[in-house]
């Protein structure tokens, strides 16, 4: 399609659904006035022997700098036509768009290719009226039990411990030296805190520690098999020097109605049983949701067959094979990592499509989220995390995550929107 304004024209070309290629040019008489432009900076500021600053030659300077005017105005050019062009095509790219195929001939239009990605058009299927399996929630008392105990558990203190030696469950503090046996290697001295008698512990670091008091010292050796699951250890023999320097002992409270009490808002530990209930119903409930919305979603997506960016599956493909890597506690090959790379791309489609789908769907049925709605998540969000308001609101703010928070709201909505329509079977 041809698309002219008074100086700016351009030819919009469509590759592909998520393709479109410009050819744009500027019209002459506006080179010009670009160029004058910077040409009068360039001799307001110039420096040549025979003439004061600002006072030589327009011509002279013209000649002299004329590389670096032509890439001036060529730097301010470009990104005016471009943008004139996408907002007058209503072209919204995914990323930056690249351009190519530049040409600057005095006295002619300045002319230049542009390609980006953008945003499969698309019609939706039938949205409404699906059907799903409802999700049975019950909370047992043995779940119960469990949040208590790790609520519990979270109440305990550690408490300074003199006058005996080191006992299984104490949690010791210890000053630590390594030396590779074989490369004579000493590595750097450490303090570390260390739960005695722990089954993850090396056998011969339990074995040391149990017995030891304050300011005492033990020497011992662990040679590390091949297959160690820490890498930098596997196959290595290393000689160790441990000083304790002080020892703490857990001790927590007793459950109760008074412990009950301490945590506050409860009248008793009966009425905190009730409240750890409604909470895992409350958690339970909203999984529940999210499974049933994710499987009306991807029962609307799986008719689709849409062309994405290829940039946009990248970078989201990255950040999924990035979070899963850094969870892995070995060292992740490269040969693996293609391999989650490879599996993520999967996710970065299925991600990028249901977002794509639930987006059309607000749109479609005019779903909106207010400013307000955005600052009670964002009070929701501090109660949940325990952060102070003000300090959430300005890292939302300083790292420019305001929009990303009204977008999942968006979703959410739609998701909320799918299940009040949807079939429960």
């Amino acid at each position: 399609m041809q698309a002219k304004a008074e100086k700016i024209s351009a030819k919009v070309t469509s590759l592909s659904p998520s393709k479109r290629e410009m050819e744009i040019e500027v019209a002459p008489d506006e080179v010009a006035r670009e160029w004058e432009k910077v040409l009068t900076s360039y001799v307001s500021r110039a420096r040549l022997d025979g003439f004061r600053r600002g006072k030589a030659p327009r011509d002279l300077v013209g000649r002299l700098f004329y590389k670096d005017i032509r890439n001036d105005v060529i730097e301010s050019l470009v990104p005016r036509a471009l943008g004139e062009t996408l907002t007058t095509e209503k072209i919204d790219p995914v990323l930056t768009p690249v351009v190519s195929e530049v040409s600057f001939r005095d006295g002619e239009p300045f002319r230049f290719k542009a390609r980006v990605e953008v945003l499969p058009e698309f019609k939706l299927p039938p949205y409404k009226n699906i059907r799903v399996k409802k999700r049975e929630v019950k909370v047992g008392d043995a779940e119960v039990d469990q949040a208590l105990e790790e609520l519990h558990q979270k109440s305990a203190e550690y408490l300074p411990v003199e006058g005996r030696e080191v006992i299984v469950g104490d949690y010791v503090l210890l000053e630590w030296k390594g030396k590779d046996v074989k490369t004579k290697r000493v590595l750097p001295t450490e303090k570390v805190l260390v739960l005695a008698g722990h089954p993850d512990n090396d056998k011969a670091l339990n074995e040391n520690l149990l017995g030891l008091k304050p300011q005492e010292t033990r020497h011992f050796v662990i040679s590390y098999p091949q297959d160690h699951p820490q890498r930098k250890l596997a196959g290595r023999t290393l000689e160790y020097d441990i000083k304790l320097i002080s020892i703490k002992e857990k001790k927590v409270p007793e459950i109760n109605d008074e412990w009950a009490k301490d945590l506050g808002e409860f009248e008793n530990l009966s009425s905190l049983r009730e409240r750890i209930r409604k909470d895992l119903e409350r958690a339970k409930v909203n999984a529940a949701r999210r499974e049933m919305g994710d499987e009306i979603v991807a029962t609307i997506a799986q008719g689709l067959a849409l062309e994405l960016p290829e940039s946009l599956v990248e970078r989201e493909a990255g950040a999924i094979a990035k979070s899963w890597t850094s969870a892995e506690s070995d060292t992740v090959t490269l040969e693996k990592f293609e391999g989650l790379r490879q599996k993520a791309r999967v996710q970065a489609q299925k991600n990028i499509t249901n977002s794509l789908v639930l987006r059309k769907i607000a749109a479609e049925e005019g779903l909106e989220v207010t400013a307000e709605e955005i600052e009670e998540e964002i009070k929701v969000m501090a109660r949940r995390n325990n952060v102070p308001l003000a300090q959430l609101v300005g890292s939302i703010d300083q790292e420019g995550k305001r929009e990303d928070l009204k977008v999942s709201l968006l979703l959410r909505k739609a998701i909320d929107f799918l299940l009040e329509k949807a079939l429960l079977y």
